[in-house]
């Protein structure tokens, strides 16, 4: 571990506790503390914990936020009422992904309309350029990254939100999937969202960095008895690939555009402009372009990102994240294929170290929680 990686607010804890820690796009994280798999089980079946305050945090204020943001994502932001969120993506011109992105609509500060916008880590000083490339000399908003002064800590799993109850108000159980609120956590002012990249019910929390440490200590001691575990980048990832969520630079890059990822539901063309909207109006209906599926393989051997994808002894895509699955104890994987082998069904191979082991198209997500 260099020292020239960044560390977030809670690092310390992290090494404290032996997680093991990793080089994640520039910053040291937890990859794991016991195990990827109990910490997973832990998640779907208890509550998980997780530090995601490697993620970039961006805040937008005044009058022209709104219509700014709304030129730069594929999602309508003029309108959005205060307290929701909103998946989006922010596209080049050629409508290539630059990241996925959600968008908060946190209210007024000091009057001014005030908006979040968070992003991939490893995309955050590319966003940044992004955005001072096209903000406009008569554009009346401020740009400035709380990356550095808050922590995000995500709270995830069918108990996560009645733990929550004793720390956070308002009760995270009286706010609607994708909405926030400007809240008290643990005594100190924050945000809280009932989002998260896990498939499962939960919050995310962004606090003060100088508060994250005494925040998580509480949230590890009261969720002890809900069978909670800290939990690192590894389960994040297994429990994302079971719930059919693209992470960039696998499912998502410049070279993929909305539509072949199956976020065409987070593209909005009609009545309005923004970076990209022309090119992805022209392709929107377009069948000619690998597609992103999800594959059940046979047997126990797991087909890893970069993996050819056959039909008939003939490549047509290749894989781009792959694991077993310790909720379904199978392997699944992403990949994308060609267009005409994409339909829910269609057996392929995959080669796995050279074999070819046989694979089916499933529907996404593999995994949905229980409602």
């Amino acid at each position: 571990m260099t020292d020239s990686l960044l560390n977030t607010p809670l690092h310390s804890w992290h090494v404290e506790q032996g997680g093991r820690m990793v080089d994640f796009a520039g910053w040291s994280m937890p990859v794991q503390y016991s195990s990827i798999v109990s910490e997973h089980r832990a998640t779907r079946g208890g509550i998980g914990l997780f530090d995601i305050s490697h993620m970039g945090r961006l805040e937008f204020a005044g009058p022209d936020a709104g219509p700014f943001l709304d030129r730069l994502l594929t999602r309508r932001v003029v309108g959005l009422q205060e307290g929701m969120v909103r998946y989006s993506l922010v596209v080049n011109e050629a409508g290539g992904i630059l990241d996925d992105v959600l968008v908060y609509r946190v209210g007024e500060s000091a009057g001014r309309p005030t908006f979040l916008l968070v992003v991939n880590a490893s995309n955050r000083a590319k966003i940044v350029a992004w955005i001072e490339r096209h903000r406009r000399a008569d554009d009346d908003v401020q740009v400035e990254d709380r990356t550095a002064a808050t922590a995000m800590i995500a709270v995830q799993g069918p108990q996560a939100v009645e733990l929550m109850a004793s720390l956070v108000e308002p009760p995270v159980s009286s706010m609607k999937y994708y909405s926030a609120a400007v809240a008290t956590i643990g005594g100190a002012s924050g945000l809280v969202s009932r989002t998260g990249y896990t498939g499962e019910d939960g919050g995310e929390l962004i606090v003060p960095a100088d508060t994250a440490r005494q925040i998580w200590e509480r949230l590890v001691d009261e969720g002890a008895a809900r069978g909670l575990q800290p939990a690192g980048l590894g389960a994040r990832d297994t429990l994302r690939l079971e719930a059919g969520m693209p992470l960039y630079g696998h499912e998502l890059s410049e070279e993929i555009d909305p539509y072949q990822a199956g976020l065409g539901f987070a593209v909005q063309t009609k009545d309005r402009q923004f970076i990209g909207r022309d090119a992805l109006a022209a392709m929107c209906d377009a069948q000619d372009r690998p597609r992103r599926v999800g594959l059940e393989i046979e047997g126990r051997r797991v087909a890893r990102e970069g993996y050819e994808v056959l039909a008939s002894g003939v490549t047509v895509g290749k894989v781009t994240s792959g694991t077993f699955s310790p909720t379904l104890e199978r392997p699944i994987a992403m990949a994308y294929v060609r267009s005409d082998v994409a339909e829910i069904g269609t057996e392929l191979t995959v080669a796995v170290r050279g074999q070819a082991v046989p694979a089916r198209v499933v529907t996404l997500p593999f995994y949905q929680r229980p409602k």
